[in-house]
C-alpha cells in the first residue's frame, strides 16, 4: 500500500513510518515548506492552504497526525488560533484536496484526543459519551467533524482519540518524569484526576489496525484499558525511578503559571476507556502502567 502521513516527523508519525516500511508499505510524508522531501513525498503548506494535489494521487490510505503542540506556550488568542488552524484548517485542506482526486484513498485515519470529553470526574467515558465544553473539547469536536466529511466521498474514516502517549523517545513522558529525577516529584492538584494513557507501541499498532481493518470506523478511544489517577501515576513513577514523591503542586499555582491550559491539560479528570478496541478483540501489549514504565525506562533512555 502507498500510505500518506501528515505529522510524519512527530512522535507517533516517525514510529508509524518505520513500522509501515518494515511491513513493506510505501510511505509518503506530507512535508511543510523548508522541510527536506524525499522522492514520493508531498509538499503542502496548511498555513497558506496549498498542497501538491497531483502528488496525492494513487494513495491507498491517509494518516493525518499533524497539529501544533497543545502545551507549547500559554493559550493566548493567537495561540488558540494556531492550535485550531493546525488541526481544523489542515484537515479541511486535506479533505477538500482528496475530494478532487481521480483516485481517492480507501481509508483516512486521523488523530484526535481524549480531551474531546473535557473534565468529567469519575464518569466512565466511552466513544458514545458526549463531548465536553472547554476549549480542548470543542477543538477536538470540530477537528473530528472536518475529518468525518471524508465519509461523504466514500472513504472509510476513523478518528483515534489518543490519551497521553508514553514513550522513551520523547513526548510527554520525559517531561512528566523530570521532577522525579531531581527528587521533586509529587501529585498535581488533588491527584484524583484520571489520566488516560497508551504506550507508543500500542498507539502505532492501533493506527496500523485502523488502516487495514474495515471494522474501524468513526471514533475510537486509543487508550490502555486501565486509566490511572494522577496520584497513582505519581506513586508508580516514584517506585520505578527509586525517587521520592513527597511534593505536590497546588492547582492554584498551576493556574497562575499556565493560565487557561492548566485545567484541561493537568487538572481535568478524563476516565476514558477503550470500549470499541476491547469489543474488536484488540490485544494490548501494555495494559498496566507499572510494567509499562519499567519497560520504557529500563534503558534509562527517557531522561
Amino acid at each position: 500500500m502507498r500510505i500518506l502521513i501528515s505529522g510524519a516527523s512527530g512522535l507517533v508519525g516517525s514510529a508509524l513510518g518505520r513500522a509501515l516500511r518494515a511491513e513493506g508499505h510505501t510511505v509518503a510524508r506530507l512535508v511543510r515548506p523548508g522541510g527536506a522531501a524525499a522522492d514520493g513525498d508531498v509538499r503542502w503548506d496548511p498555513a497558506s492552504a496549498t498542497i501538491d494535489r497531483s502528488a496525492l494521487e494513487g494513495a491507498d490510505a491517509v494518516v493525518h497526525l499533524s497539529g501544533a503542540s497543545i502545551a507549547d506556550g500559554r493559550w493566548t488568542a493567537a495561540r488558540k488560533a494556531t492550535l485550531r488552524s493546525s488541526r481544523v484548517g489542515s484537515t479541511r485542506l486535506l479533505v477538500d484536496s482528496i475530494a478532487q482526486l481521480h483516485q481517492k484513498p480507501r481509508v483516512m485515519v486521523s488523530a484526535s484526543a481524549t480531551g474531546y470529553y473535557g473534565d468529567r470526574g469519575d464518569e466512565m467515558l466511552t466513544e458514545g459519551s458526549e463531548p465536553g465544553t472547554d476549549f480542548l473539547a470543542l477543538l477536538a469536536r470540530d477537528w473530528e467533524a472536518e475529518t468525518m466529511r471524508a465519509q461523504e466521498l466514500g472513504i472509510r474514516v476513523t478518528t483515534l482519540r489518543f490519551g497521553v502517549i508514553l514513550a522513551r523517545e520523547g513526548g510527554a513522558l520525559p517531561k512528566m518524569l523530570l521532577p522525579f529525577r531531581f527528587g521533586l516529584g509529587g501529585r498535581i492538584g488533588s491527584g484524583r484526576q484520571w489520566m488516560p494513557w497508551i504506550a507508543l507501541d500500542d498507539a502505532v499498532r492501533v493506527v496500523i489496525a485502523a488502516i487495514t481493518d474495515d471494522r474501524f470506523s468513526g471514533a475510537v478511544n486509543t487508550v490502555a484499558p486501565n486509566p490511572v489517577r494522577n496520584g497513582e501515576f505519581t506513586r508508580v513513577a516514584a517506585r520505578v525511578l527509586h525517587r521520592p514523591a513527597i511534593f505536590a503542586v497546588p492547582a492554584f499555582v498551576l493556574r497562575i503559571a499556565l493560565g487557561e491550559m492548566a485545567q484541561p491539560l493537568l487538572l481535568a479528570s478524563t476516565r476514558a476507556v477503550p470500549e470499541r478496541l476491547t469489543k474488536m478483540g484488540y490485544s494490548f501489549r501494555f495494559a498496566e502502567l507499572e510494567p509499562t514504565l519499567w519497560e520504557l525506562l529500563r534503558t534509562n533512555s527517557a531522561a
